[in-house]
């Protein structure tokens, strides 16, 4: 008689080990509303603080350059002293910096504020995959990130919906200072939470592997890279573009040759850099990095330009203007829930699709910003190709990482990912700064006499701002063929990207 093998049955999970996804999730959630909820409440700061058009860009890009930064140093120092303390640490302070934008009196408060908000989402992000690599055995891991990935989903979708909703409920001055006001309960409950059923012998089996320490030097000299590229570009134009902004922008163009440089020199020391020079010997993931910078670039910025046109331009309430992000919305939820599926049939083929259907929806926004009056503009002209242009970056956002972290070998998986997410981040501040600059340049050369001008000055120049996101969304559509054209058995899947 033969004995048939027993069949392997997956692994029990603690029930604890779920009860602390819904903590680090709840975290995860705050962070990722604030990327797109204050949006809808850019034109009334700008009324309630009297703010600059520059101030609106550093609202959202000095956020997405402070979370983007620290992802790295975060990820190593929880893997040294142990993720729940990072976690609880980071979640305190957005807690805290997100009540500081709420009160903010003046508009350098409210960046400041902004910064180290994104700062602290920045710290306590890391520690969500982290947990989850740590909590959960290889079997069960994919669920766990599949929720994950369907929290991203929501809370960027829900963003302009929920930032609406209060500004049509509590008006224009106490709304968006409640905006902010939203992560309070949702944080302190996270925070208690936290404390009580986050472990702490989860973390050993990093923290005991973890020989690395954070290059701090590294760290500096990107940030004032980048600063220094970014805050010409968004004060440039505010300012007229006196002799310092290119004296700035040269200076950050050579803080990234000086980033370079030591990075290797770093490496050459035996030491962990903040970017491994060797990601970069593999051409396909250079292609790969910069697809991800100008892919964020392009679609992080439509509902910046969208916003500040329905409302300020338009007229339209904070409500209405969320209501326009409806079908981009409902297009990255479903896109996002096929892509895996689709990815496993069709490899990067998903990825050239996604990035082309985006590029077609831009190009059809920017085709009837020109083309109809801006008085006769309404949200049901945008609405198909907002749904198109949803469609496909739920089909990109998903699967992208996975791709350009196939680039490289299996043991650079975990650094390749790190820079990754950063380069996104980076994006994401860049093209603020760059499509807000096209923006405001086109509204402030407009002839305005009349209220109908104001619409069709805001309309003008919104339709070339989208027209730049759509030309950046073609160029990321060119990069995408340097991926590899499916994900070999070889590379293990990467943690979804964190947007």
């Amino acid at each position: 008689m033969t004995t048939l093998p027993a069949q392997a049955t997956a692994p029990t999970i603690p029930k604890r080990a779920w009860q602390a996804l819904i903590v680090l999730l709840a975290g995860m959630f705050i962070a990722l509303l604030d990327t797109t909820i204050v949006n809808v409440a850019l034109p009334s700061i700008r009324t309630s603080l009297d703010a600059s058009e520059a101030t609106l860009s550093w609202i959202i890009s000095g956020y997405a350059l402070s979370f983007g930064l620290v992802l790295i140093p975060a990820g190593r120092l929880g893997d040294r002293i142990g993720h729940k303390w990072v976690f609880f640490t980071g979640l305190a302070l957005f807690t805290a910096a997100s009540v500081a934008c709420g009160l903010a009196q003046n508009d350098v408060q409210l960046i400041v504020a902004r910064v180290v908000q994104g700062f602290a989402g920045g710290i306590f992000l890391p520690a969500v995959t982290a947990f989850i690599q740590l909590l959960f055995p290889a079997q069960s891991r994919g669920k766990a990130f599949a929720i994950m990935g369907a929290v991203i989903g929501v809370s960027t979708a829900l963003g302009p919906i929920i930032g609406g909703l209060i500004i049509e409920a509590f008006g224009e001055e106490n709304g968006w200072r409640l905006v902010f006001g939203v992560n309070l309960p949702i944080g302190i409950v996270a925070l208690i939470a936290a404390a009580i059923l986050l472990p702490n012998g989860a973390d050993l089996k990093a923290a005991k592997g973890a020989k690395s320490g954070i290059d701090v030097i590294g760290l500096v000299l990107l940030s004032a890279a980048l600063i220094a590229l970014l805050v010409p570009l968004i004060e440039g134009e505010d300012q007229g573009w006196p002799l310092w902004t290119y004296l700035t922008l040269v200076a950050g163009v050579l803080l990234v040759v000086a980033f370079a440089f030591w990075e290797i020199s770093y490496t050459k020391r035996g030491l962990s850099p903040l970017v491994p020079p060797r990601l970069f010997s593999h051409p396909a993931f250079t292609g790969g990095t910069i697809l991800a910078l100008v892919y964020f670039a392009a679609f992080t910025s439509i509902f910046f330009v969208i916003s500040l046109l329905w409302q300020s331009g338009l007229g339209h309430t904070a409500l209405e203007s969320g209501l326009v992000s409806i079908p981009f919305a409902i297009g990255s939820i479903i896109g996002s829930s096929q892509s895996n599926r689709l990815t496993a049939r069709l490899g990067r083929t998903v990825l050239v699709i996604g990035v082309t259907l985006l590029s077609v929806g831009l190009i059809t926004v920017f085709v009837l910003l020109l083309t109809v009056p801006g008085v006769d503009l309404t949200n049901w002209m945008l609405l198909l190709p907002l749904l198109v242009a949803g469609l496909g970056n739920g089909l990109f956002i998903a699967p992208n990482a996975q791709f350009i972290v196939a680039t490289v070998d299996r043991s650079e998986a975990g650094g390749a990912s790190g820079v990754i997410g950063v380069m996104q981040r980076i994006g994401s501040a860049v093209g603020i700064a760059v499509v807000g600059s096209v923006l405001f340049a086109g509204i402030a050369n407009a002839n305005i006499t009349g209220p109908d001008d104001v619409a069709q000055a805001f309309t003008d120049a919104a339709a070339w701002a989208i027209g730049l996101s759509a030309a950046l969304s073609v160029v990321a559509l060119v990069l995408v063929f340097a991926l590899p054209k499916s994900v070999s058995s070889g590379h293990g899947p990467a943690a979804p990207p964190a947007d």
